[in-house]
C-alpha cells in the first residue's frame, strides 16, 4: 500500500515536471498561443492516477510556471478545471474519448469563463475592455491540441499493452 502511494506521487511530480518544462513549447494558432503540453498531462493524470491527482498537479504545475516567470494567472483555472472535470468523467466512465471531451470542455468553456474574473480581479484587466468569454477560444485551441495528442498516447499505450499493466501497478 504505500509503495503503490509512493509510486502515485512520484509519477504525479514527474507530470508536474513536464507541465512545467512543456508550457516553454508553444507555437501561434490564429493569433492564440497554444501550449498543449498541461493538457495532455491533465488527460494522463485522468487516466492514470485520478480526478484529485490531476487537480494537485495542475495547481502545483501552475504555481511553479509563475514562480518562474513561465505562465499567468490564466494557468490556474484553466488547467484546474480541466483536470478535474475529465478526472471525474474518467472516474465515471473509463473511456478515454470521453475523458479529453472532459478536458476540452473543462478548460475551454469553464475554465475560459473563470479566467475572465480572474483577469479583472487580479491582473488588473479593465472590465470593459475584455468580454466575458474573450478566453474561451484561445482555451479551446490549446486544450483540443493537447486532448488529442494525450489521445493518441494513451491509445497507442493501450494498443501496446503498456496502460493497464501502468494503472495496476498504481492501484
Amino acid at each position: 500500500m504505500k509503495r503503490n502511494q509512493t509510486l502515485r506521487l512520484t509519477l504525479a511530480a514527474v507530470l508536474c515536471a513536464v507541465a512545467v518544462v512543456g508550457s516553454m513549447l508553444s507555437f501561434p494558432v490564429f493569433g492564440s498561443k497554444c501550449a498543449p503540453v498541461q493538457h495532455v498531462v491533465n488527460v494522463l493524470c485522468a487516466v492514470l492516477l485520478g480526478p484529485w491527482y490531476g487537480v494537485a498537479v495542475a495547481f502545483c504545475a501552475s504555481l511553479i510556471r509563475n514562480l518562474l516567470g513561465l505562465g499567468s494567472l490564466m494557468a490556474f483555472p484553466g488547467s484546474m478545471c480541466g483536470a478535474l472535470l475529465c478526472g471525474l468523467v474518467y472516474s465515471r466512465c473509463q473511456k478515454v474519448i470521453p475523458t479529453a471531451v472532459g478536458e476540452v470542455f473543462g478548460t475551454g468553456v469553464v475554465g475560459g469563463l473563470l479566467a475572465y474574473p480572474v483577469a479583472v480581479l487580479c491582473m488588473g484587466v479593465s472590465a470593459s475592455a475584455v468580454a466575458f468569454y474573450a478566453y474561451i477560444i484561445p482555451f479551446l485551441i490549446s486544450t483540443t491540441v493537447g486532448s488529442v495528442l494525450a489521445v493518441v498516447i494513451i491509445l497507442s499505450m493501450q494498443r501496446a499493452g503498456a496502460l493497464s499493466k501502468v494503472q495496476a501497478g498504481l492501484r
